[in-house]
């Protein structure tokens, strides 16, 4: 039975079937989401599944042993309808009724065992004819030698000439022409990932630990480091020159040698222990490489860049008698059509929930200012991020808005456009802020903008907070003209 067991739930990681597994929440209490199965390996004997929780964030992806699924409780794919097609052309009837899906069929399963004989196993997988189920296991792996399976192939191997569907959806920025020929790239760079290209490896988090200075980081997503890192239980990085080393010996030798104290590039603002430094990914593309492959270890929605060369990284950084240690960081593109003032921004899970994400996103908007730009970060945002500038935004327009005096007894009056002017924050996102809070109402003929006391109070409750604030006389920052640098 317990052979059984194994057999069915390898062949539910291969089918994409979905079922409930135990978790704790936030509470720590038991619940039973629904989950899909990534995949499978087998550790001293023991099976361990890796899943993925429905209409969850795939950081809290995690390995599970085989007591927390629930196997009652299958949940099969569903077919999706598809618009019949005949010699290629859409729209038109299936040229063979043999094609469509039958119910209550039976898919035999066909398991080489230990001891070199067929046993068939009677599953009520999936509801499809015979004649379309082309599955054979032509060699027994050398894990059945414990009595156990590790079925890894697919069931239905796909037809020769038909295309597989993608998995990933449309994303609204793609610029696929319609006759199927791939646009050009943009010169410019984006960090933004192409969904479209999602396999099981990379849906899968890779490396189990990061140890960085005194800090030790739990990966929520893949990253591509390097393959024969991803197999160690602790991946150890400079903390100054971000290198990545396969042991603590390796460490201590390379600190050795490293003579870094702070990240590369120009220290352009410094307020008590905060700093910020400004690389250039032309210059550094060692440190600005390094310190892509440890942001895609938290960012889901960005990809990753080998060509540096189009991006400045700011890095945040605190200090102490050790050095300049890193706290998190933004990107930019050197040259922007679409006016993003930033592509990734990251604060490190140590340093979260301490007001160091809205220091990031104010001192993105303090460059703009300094350029004379308004800005907005590149789409998507996380679901994290999308908080952080929702609450900057809010906390900003607030700001101003609290400030206004009136004149001559009337009312004081702001337009969208100086609102934009005097924050930086692009016009769109100042109008879906004041969308967001309700406070854009219709009133004799003209638009006004009403504050409740509810907001007010709740307004001066967050800004008694927000300690952490851009100071702009320490910024020293000079704005280049990139597009007469050629190539940088």
């Amino acid at each position: 039975m317990k052979f059984a067991r194994s057999v069915l739930v390898d062949v539910i990681y291969n089918c994409g079937c979905r079922l409930p597994v135990l978790r704790k929440n936030q509470e720590h209490e038991d619940e039973w989401p629904l989950a899909e199965i990534l995949s499978v390996k087998d550790i001293s004997g023991k099976k361990l599944y890796y899943v993925h929780y429905i209409d969850f964030n795939k950081r809290l992806d995690e390995w599970v042993t085989p007591d927390r699924l629930d196997i009652k409780k299958l949940q099969f794919p569903k077919k999706e309808a598809k618009t019949p097609m005949k010699n290629g052309l859409p729209g038109s009837r299936p040229s063979s009724p043999e094609r469509d899906v039958v119910r209550e069929s039976i898919l035999i399963v066909c398991v080489f065992l230990r001891n070199i004989s067929y046993k068939l196993l009677n599953l009520n997988l999936i509801n499809v004819r015979y004649k379309e189920v082309s599955f054979f296991i032509a060699s027994a792996p050398s894990s059945w030698k414990n009595g156990t399976s590790s079925i890894q192939r697919h069931l239905i191997p796909p037809q020769p000439g038909r295309k597989r569907k993608s998995c990933g959806g449309t994303d609204e920025d793609s610029q696929d022409s319609s006759d199927g020929i791939p646009s050009a790239p943009r010169m410019t760079g984006s960090l933004v990932s192409d969904r479209s290209h999602d396999d099981i490896v990379t849906r899968m988090k890779n490396i189990d630990c990061i140890e960085l200075g005194r800090h030790r980081l739990k990966p929520w997503y893949f990253s591509p480091y390097p393959q024969e890192l991803t197999s160690l239980p602790i991946l150890y990085l400079c903390e100054f020159c971000l290198k990545y080393l396969k042991s603590l010996k390796c460490l201590q030798r390379h600190l050795t040698k490293c003579n870094l104290r702070h990240p590369p590039g120009n220290e352009i603002y410094r307020k008590g222990t905060i700093s910020f430094f400004e690389i250039d990914g032309r210059k550094n593309k060692a440190y600005s490489q390094n310190l892509c492959l440890l942001a895609k270890c938290f960012l889901d929605h960005k990809t990753l860049y080998y060509d540096t060369d189009p991006f400045l990284f700011y890095v945040m950084t605190e200090y102490d008698s050790k050095g300049f240690h890193i706290v998190g960081y933004f990107s930019k593109e050197k040259e922007s059509t679409e006016d993003y003032n930033v592509a990734c921004i990251l604060t490190l899970p140590p340093y979260q929930r301490r007001g160091y994400g809205k220091l990031l996103i104010e001192f993105s908007y303090e460059l703009s200012k300094v350029e004379g730009k308004t800005g907005t970060p590149e789409k998507p945002l996380s679901d994290l991020g999308l908080l952080s500038y929702r609450s900057y935004w809010s906390q900003t327009i607030l700001e101003i808005l609290m400030d206004l005096k009136s004149e001559n007894g009337e009312r004081p009056q702001i337009t969208i456009n100086e609102i934009s002017e005097i924050t930086s924050v692009k016009k769109e996102d100042v109008i879906s802020t004041l969308q967001y809070l309700n406070l854009i109402n219709y009133y004799k003929g003209q638009y006004i903008l009403t504050l409740s006391e509810d907001i007010v109070e709740g307004h001066e409750r967050a800004m008694q907070k927000r300690h952490l604030r851009i100071d702009p006389k320490c910024l020293h920052f000079t704005p280049k003209d990139w597009s007469k640098r050629g190539k940088w």
